[in-house]
């Protein structure tokens, strides 16, 4: 077998020697003055597809000169391409009167002189020149030069700019992220013009080479975020990156915690407000999500909406958020603790209620919201996965049937298509921490078949515990109540009025608090 792979080797290093290419070249060397060496060289890395553009041509002024354009079909504006390289190359050279004006051996008077096109860059490394060309730059390779002009001529089919689905606002602006980076970064230089705004790109994945760029105002972060950010992001070594999901699973303080210590959001107004704060923000190319770090517990609650309204309202409104969540993990297993456990803490004529609707089922409150749960969790999801016209359908018609038949052949009570109803709803309200709830409403719920009230208070103490010890990038999780930064709780649980918040939150942007002046 060994003998085998040897031969396999050995060939494929003659073959290298017999097109002129010697077994030592990599990606890493140096770019050749033989336009035909380097071109060898270029169609045995990037092979024979279809959409990779192999165009050789003569231009100067009697023609003497070889070139060759390389560039992904897909991935260019061809009409730049031949208007601003290839005609100004072959035919605009011509209204030049003398011929020792330019040095066409001189790649750098070919920039400057003839190539029409305002990012034009050069490079003497060939792996350079390959990752542009894969990143959708056009490569210009002139004979006898030893260097190659990055061209970018970049044009591909995108999304347009739209509302963003999970976070939709009756008030405030409904633009949303897309899938192309530098649209992303366009869009959050329009809402803050500060020269202070600084975006770093790196480029992680090993086959992917997908472009992410760290955001901030130079003067409001703290430096060492922006370091500890950078230095967690180079320590990635994986093949792809294809979505945020990916930086997020690699860089988050927590990986075994069911809470998410890294904001997300899809908005340019959220990730322009968070960026006010202190925070920074970690674009991905290819995904709308845009991740924020540091993140607190109580940024699950807020709403960008919240800051365009009265803070009376808005106040009312977060309130229920946290009622809602609360809702969320503790209706079924309070009511299966009260029914099993503490009958004696339910009112007589509610209890006789529930009594007479539990005449019949054959199984215990435990297994009734169990059973419930999770059909309820197979409706949602069916409902997801599906195209929306069916989907919605599937999920509302599914429910209501579901619901009743199982009434109706008393496997579960009334009572308990109530509660579970309910949980649904209020599921929804905090989107951030759906994955969350989901897992506490089930732990907390075999807690409650087990040891009833005391099984419950149990488990709300090792989440309480589990949270309170949860960092974010240095930020205490529980921030601004554990610890208490009194000044901080006017943006917390409630939202007095903006002309009240005359710092940013302390345990963020205490490198510069001062956010505006004092009356």
């Amino acid at each position: 077998m060994l003998r085998y792979f040897k031969k396999i080797g050995l060939s494929k290093i003659n073959n290298l020697k017999e097109t002129g290419v010697s077994s030592q070249n990599n990606n890493d060397d140096n770019i050749s003055a033989d336009l035909e060496q380097n071109l060898v060289v270029l169609r045995n890395i990037l092979g024979s597809s279809s959409d990779i553009i192999i165009r050789e041509f003569s231009f100067g002024y009697d023609q003497s000169t070889q070139a060759a354009i390389i560039y992904i079909d897909g991935l260019v504006d061809v009409g730049i391409v031949n208007d601003s390289i290839m005609k100004a190359l072959m035919y605009d050279i011509g209204l030049i009167a003398s011929k020792d004006t330019i040095d066409l051996s001189d790649i750098s008077a070919i920039k400057r002189n003839l190539i029409s096109i305002g990012d034009v860059q050069q490079t003497s490394l060939l792996n350079d020149a390959i990752d542009k060309l894969m990143a959708g730059n056009t490569i210009l390779l002139v004979d006898k030069s030893k260097e190659a002009l990055i061209i970018s001529a970049k044009k591909w089919e995108k999304r347009s700019i739209g509302e963003p689905q999970t976070e939709a606002v009756v008030r405030g602006p409904r633009e949303g992220f897309s899938e192309t980076l530098r649209v992303n970064t366009s869009l959050l230089r329009r809402k803050i013009m500060n020269p202070d705004l600084c975006l770093e790109n790196l480029k992680i994945g090993e086959k992917t080479k997908t472009d992410v760029c760290v955001v901030y105002i130079k003067g409001i972060v703290n430096p060492k975020l922006i370091n500890e950010i950078k230095e967690r992001l180079n320590k990635i070594q994986t093949d792809a990156i294809l979505e945020s999901g990916y930086i997020e699973q690699f860089i988050e303080d927590a990986p075994y915690s069911i809470f998410s210590t890294i904001g997300n959001s899809e908005k340019p107004d959220t990730i322009a407000a968070k960026i006010l704060e202190g925070r920074a923000a970690i674009l991905v190319d290819g995904t709308p999500i845009v991740l924020t770090v540091p993140m607190l517990f109580l940024e699950s609650f807020q709403s960008a909406e919240d800051y365009y309204s009265r803070p009376f309202y808005a106040s009312l409104i977060r309130l229920i958020r946290f009622a809602a969540y609360l809702a969320s993990i503790l209706a079924p297993a309070t009511y299966v603790a009260l029914s099993t456990f503490h009958q004696e803490l339910i009112p007589t004529k509610l209890l006789f209620a529930m009594a007479a609707g539990h005449e019949g089922v054959p199984f215990p409150a435990f297994v009734e919201a169990l059973f419930m749960m999770l059909t309820f969790e197979i409706l949602r999801e069916a409902g997801v996965r599906l195209p929306k016209p069916v989907g919605s359908a599937v999920s509302i018609v599914g429910a209501l049937v579901l619901g009743e038949a199982a009434v109706s052949a008393s496997l579960i009570t009334p009572f308990m298509v109530i509660v579970v109803a309910f949980t649904a709803i209020a599921s929804f309200v905090v989107p951030p921490q759906t994955d969350s709830s989901s897992i506490l409403r089930y732990l907390l719920l075999i807690l409650a078949g087990i040891a009833g009230g005391f099984g419950i208070l149990m488990g709300l103490l090792v989440v309480f515990i589990h949270l309170a010890s949860l960092r974010s990038f240095g930020t205490p999780y529980l921030s601004p109540i554990a610890p208490v930064t009194f000044a901080d709780l006017k943006d917390s649980l409630i939202r007095m009025p903006l002309w009240m918040m005359l710092t940013r939150p302390r345990t963020i942007g205490w490198y510069n608090l001062k956010r505006q002046k004092s009356k």
